[in-house]
């Protein structure tokens, strides 16, 4: 009753199941990874508008004598989806970011993109509070939390354009 057609070819179970933990194993490797360089390449979104951010900051000093806020420097984002919330020197390129408070639209840049937290001054122990320490200084800084985990991703860019090289705290352990 049961004949086999002649030239009939197919896999067995043990084929189909070998395939199948082979592609389990791949994916175990490669997604962790893809992940991790996924948020590597949104941290450059952080250092190159920082390296922004410092030259805008340079060109306001060399005409102002001082540093000034987003404000007064004329700096904006493109776009609505940024990932970081960017905070700068307050009025007159002194004193701390005020954070969402009256003056937030000068020296201080939320998120934009759907679903980001804004963190707030304080949130963590590095650089989620831009300030200037100097008379001729400034520091302007950018948090996010890039992977929905309790450790925000820190930036921070100052008047010798420090800080774009290591974030602190790092969202991304490579």
């Amino acid at each position: 009753m049961l004949k086999q057609v002649k030239g009939q070819k197919g896999f067995t179970l043990i084929e189909l199941m070998i395939v199948v933990a082979i592609i389990g194993i791949l994916a175990a490797i490669a997604i962790p990874n893809f992940l991790r360089y996924q948020a590597k390449s949104r941290q450059s979104e952080a250092k190159t508008n920082l390296g922004a951010i410092f030259v805008a900051e340079t060109a306001y000093l060399s005409e102002n004598s001082r540093y000034g806020s987003f404000a007064e420097i004329g700096y904006a984002l493109a776009g609505t989806t940024n990932r970081y919330t960017y905070r700068s020197p307050a009025d007159l390129g002194v004193g701390a970011s005020a954070g969402a408070g009256a003056v937030a639209t000068r020296d201080y840049i939320p998120c934009g993109n759907a679903g980001c937290v804004n963190p707030v001054d304080g949130a963590t122990a590095s650089v989620a509070s831009a300030s200037n320490t100097a008379p001729l200084g400034f520091t302007a800084s950018a948090v996010a939390n890039l992977d929905s985990d309790a450790t925000i991703d820190g930036w921070s860019v100052n008047d010798v354009k420090g800080g774009l090289t290591l974030a602190v705290p790092d969202d991304v352990i490579s």
